[in-house]
């Protein structure tokens, strides 16, 4: 019953979403207004003019696209503890996400951002709930971001990462939402990969009552699962006693923290020692929903996940990102959330920016969005199709990431950040590649391979080194952690590996004029460089 007041906060918001899917363009428009008129005595705002702005289309057509590149400078004045740079609204804290050059983006985030995603979370919730009333009496695990590394906290005067997962809707709603969880806050503190995963199921199994689950990308849920018998003894041990023994030791506030959330439970530990740790859903008889990422590549893990959950639906997630939603689950479909940020579409054969109100059924895009976090026509680079509306509100599927990225397990690998740390690797370790390419593994766990062709023994330490500097990437160090993917490989290629490069390309349907020597691929295949 906790789930109630949960979703009696939500109720608002899920009828004003009702509407607005109805007329769009009003919602973006007004939306937009409110945007420009808040931030228009903020530095970024005086540079842009935005107090002269009147309509959408004089948005579109005197505030320029931008990259994180372009955004950086305006978010390191804001790290440095500057106030009022691209918001008006105070940053409450710098949120660690994938970068392209650079290892790491910090997203501003802000009270008014955090209304946005409230504004996206509530209809979702209610959907979800209305939908399948009996996952109402139950609790809900959710897991959606790594915390931040210490280093970076250090860094900036202004708060890098939120501490738990229900602090990105802010205060009130916070603590609404955290008293429906099974698992608490707390465990996000556990950085040892195994400790976490023993943490992470004790409370999960103490909760007959679990019946939701969201999380990330597939690969986390199956990986988690997968740890159920080598801990199986132990856990129900914890279980039955109250007790908490992970195989590694974690902070003693952390330990604490979690001590007072655990109690003796003899008789849910005999129920689960009548079971097999690989029967999933007796282990949790009421668990109705997964919720994870379920497009583009994400969508290979899929089968993995059903198999171990049989019966349980699986909820493709939408189009979520650190910057801001796109899309929300709804009405069996993802509608565009209209009602949270302004957004543009580029279309994927060109031409000008379309507005939301503007897509066509069928046609391709790239997002672009604008936040109250103080981002404004912000490319995100991820490509969509529309594949049907609810109401008048365009549907999207999220295809991939545009240019060179690879991302296996939810890692984001951008190939100019994968480029730049080659080039430094090699630079200092006195090598000169004739080739060199990162890409998937073909064989063996889930990871990335270093395609290499250099004329000097490469160093015993580089496979090791790759990997660590890769993990700057706050994804890809989360996915190694956690035993997504495993540690990248060195594979020496024969003589002249460029020309079978350039063969492989060619048969993949590219012309060889069109083919650029790139430090990351996304694909596998290149078996005939070895």
């Amino acid at each position: 019953m906790k789930n109630l007041p949960w979703l009696a906060a939500n109720l608002p918001g899920y009828l004003r979403f009702r509407r607005a899917l109805a007329d769009p363009e009003r919602a973006q428009r007004a939306l937009l207004g409110r945007t420009l008129r808040a931030n228009a005595a903020t530095a970024f705002g005086r540079a842009q003019g935005f107090a002269t702005i009147r309509t959408a289309e004089e948005y579109r057509k005197r505030v320029p696209l931008a990259d994180w590149a372009d955004v950086a400078p305006w978010v390191d004045r804001i790290a440095a503890g500057e106030a009022g740079v691209l918001t008006r609204s105070p940053v409450r804290t710098l949120e660690p996400t994938s970068g392209s050059s650079a290892a790491a983006k910090l997203v501003p985030y802000t009270a008014e951002l955090q209304r946005e995603i409230r504004r996206a979370v509530a209809p979702w919730i209610v959907d979800l709930y209305g939908r399948r009333p009996r996952l109402i009496q139950g609790t809900a695990y959710w897991s959606i971001t790594p915390l931040a590394m210490d280093e970076e906290r250090a860094a900036s005067p202004v708060q890098v990462g939120f501490e738990d997962d229900a602090a990105y809707l802010g205060g009130f709603w916070s603590r609404l939402v955290d008293a429906t969880l099974a698992v608490p806050g707390a465990v996000r503190h556990v950085r040892n990969a195994d400790a976490f995963r023993y943490v992470t199921l004790l409370f999960l199994l103490r909760r007959r009552d679990l019946s939701l689950i969201s999380v990330w990308h597939p690969s986390f849920l199956t990986l988690l699962m997968d740890a159920l018998p080598e801990f199986w003894e132990s856990l129900l041990r914890d279980v039955e006693r109250g007790t908490l023994t992970p195989p590694a030791a974690i902070p003693g506030a952390v330990r604490r923290a979690l001590g007072t959330r655990l109690a003796p439970d003899p008789r849910r530990a005999a129920e689960l020692r009548a079971l097999a740790p690989d029967a999933l859903t007796r282990i949790w008889p009421r668990l109705g929903l997964l919720s994870c990422w379920g497009d583009a590549h994400a969508a290979l893990s899929l089968p993995e996940l059903a198999r171990a959950f049989p019966g349980v639906e699986i909820q493709p997630k939408g189009l979520l990102a650190t910057e801001g939603f796109v899309t929300i689950p709804f009405a069996g479909l993802w509608p565009i959330a209209v009602r949270s940020h302004f957004f543009e579409f580029l279309p994927g054969e060109g031409g000008p920016p379309r507005f939301a109100w503007e897509l066509e059924e069928g046609r391709t895009y790239s997002a672009v969005l604008t936040t109250g976090g103080g981002l404004y026509r912000y490319r995100l680079q991820d490509r969509v199709r529309v594949e049907g509306f609810v109401e008048r509100t365009p549907s999207l599927r999220f295809l991939g990431k545009e240019g060179h990225v690879s991302d296996l397990r939810g890692e984001k690998l951008h190939e100019s950040f994968v480029a730049g740390i080659l080039a430094r690797l090699f630079e200092r370790m006195k090598i000169a590649p004739r080739f060199a390419l990162l890409a998937p593994a073909e064989k063996g766990p889930t990871g990335y391979v270093l395609y290499l062709e250099t004329v000097e023994t490469p160093p015993a330490g580089l496979a090791a080194e790759l990997d660590e500097k890769l993990s700057a990437n706050p994804h890809y160090r989360l996915c190694r952690s956690l035993g997504q993917l495993a540690a990248v490989r060195i594979v020496p290629v024969a003589r002249d590996a460029f020309s079978r490069y350039l063969e492989h390309c060619r048969r993949r349907g590219q012309r060889m004029g069109d083919v650029k020597a790139l430090a990351l691929s996304p694909l596998g295949g290149w078996e005939a460089l070895v």
